[in-house]
């Protein structure tokens, strides 16, 4: 048995808790980091932007750039497929944003990405790859800004990149590498190969590797560890509706063995300062808009009624929530049967992977690149 990490260290940047909460599209939003920074220490990174959107000055892409007051940490996804574009836009989070962290994510395995090289796709291009790295770290070394990447196993079973992509990541000064046990074709179905993981972080020996993928509960970020040898843990859908599994992540890695179970009241109030926050930061009409989404993972397993429930998913104003919450039944136990159950979407394994025409005829990138939208936004 591996003893558990006690800290993340990423270049000069100190993480006290080996745990990031991955980006997600419309979920890591200021409101909802700050909400999981308030259960326990980790890195929270904001949702996915594009480089080209930043550096055009795309208002939609600065709009995403919204940092909570207590965000001492800032920490955002960079996505793009241009060397020069990933590099400008590095320069631009650490001058002008102030952030401590850039993650690169080369993992998405949304079509309209995938479509043009991007997300998980890119790393077939090992090359390619690697001047993207190179540049993102150039520009970010004089901030002594950390860069780190996050991957897929591959595209498919039959191109698998995951092992290339840790080599290339470690010799072009990336701080560490996030591997997702899954292939962009199976997008966030099945179930993640946790061996795959085991497999990159044995053959590096320079960076930490994090592992990503099936952390339902905190007893599964020490079995990950435990059976990879990994130096940390990203979680994504797991903390869903559920931002204390940071706190029960925190309590594990501490050698305590926590599981919260908090009854439907206890949910109600951490759901009620969720829509605290996304008001303070989006006002109260979008802020009520945007909590409805999280309505039902909060409440997954729990008594209430059908009706109840749709009316909560049509929430307008703070006053409507606490209205309709107060029809909860606050005493109502935790339902145990949720425990380690998939949460958020899983879907089926893609037929196939959509990918720029002669993209898998080589293996090199260089000079390659496709042109990135600057509106593609998302999570992977």
């Amino acid at each position: 048995m591996s003893s558990l990490p006690t800290h993340l260290q990423l270049g000069s940047l100190r993480v006290d808790t080996p745990v990031v909460l991955a980006p997600m599209a419309g979920i890591t939003n200021a409101a909802y980091r700050r909400l999981c920074a308030e259960q326990g220490a980790g890195l929270y990174v904001c949702e996915m932007i594009t480089s080209r959107g930043l550096v055009e000055g795309d208002e939609t892409t600065k709009k995403m750039l919204v940092f909570d007051e207590l965000e001492s940490v800032r920490s955002v996804q960079l996505y793009g497929t241009d060397p020069i574009y990933v590099g400008k836009a590095a320069e631009i989070l650490c001058a002008e944003y102030g952030v401590a962290h850039i993650d690169l994510n080369f993992g998405c395995p949304v079509p309209k990405v995938t479509r043009k090289g991007g997300g998980g796709a890119l790393p077939w291009k090992r090359n390619l790859l690697g001047e993207i790295l190179e540049k993102a770290v150039a520009a970010a070394a004089p901030f002594d800004v950390p860069v780190t990447m996050k991957t897929r196993k591959g595209i498919d079973a039959d191109h698998l990149t995951y092992l290339d992509a840790g080599r290339i990541a470690q010799e072009s000064g990336c701080a560490a590498i996030a591997l997702h046990g899954r292939t962009v074709e199976q997008a966030y179905s099945g179930e993640a190969d946790w061996e795959a993981i085991a497999e990159l972080k044995a053959s590096l020996d320079h960076i930490p590797v994090l592992g990503n993928g099936d952390i339902w509960e905190a007893a599964d970020a020490v079995r990950m560890v435990e059976e990879t040898g990994v130096d940390g843990v990203v979680v994504g859908r797991g903390c869903l509706g559920r931002p204390w599994l940071f706190r029960d992540l925190a309590a594990a890695f501490t050698g305590e063995q926590v599981a919260t179970l908090p009854n439907l009241g206890e949910v109600s109030l951490m759901l009620r300062r969720h829509a605290e926050l996304l008001v303070e930061h989006m006002g109260e009409e979008r802020g009520c808009k945007e909590i409805r989404k999280h309505v039902t993972w909060y409440l997954k397993g729990f008594p209430a009624g059908g009706e109840l429930r749709h009316r909560l998913a049509l929430v307008d104003t703070l006053a409507d929530l606490d209205a309709l919450i107060a029809e909860l039944d606050p005493a109502a136990p935790f339902p145990v049967q949720e425990l380690g159950t998939p949460r958020g979407r899983q879907g089926a394994p893609r037929k196939r992977v959509v990918l720029p025409a002669g993209w898998l005829d080589d293996t090199d990138g260089h000079g390659c690149v496709i042109a990135e939208d600057a509106h593609d936004t998302t999570g992977g």
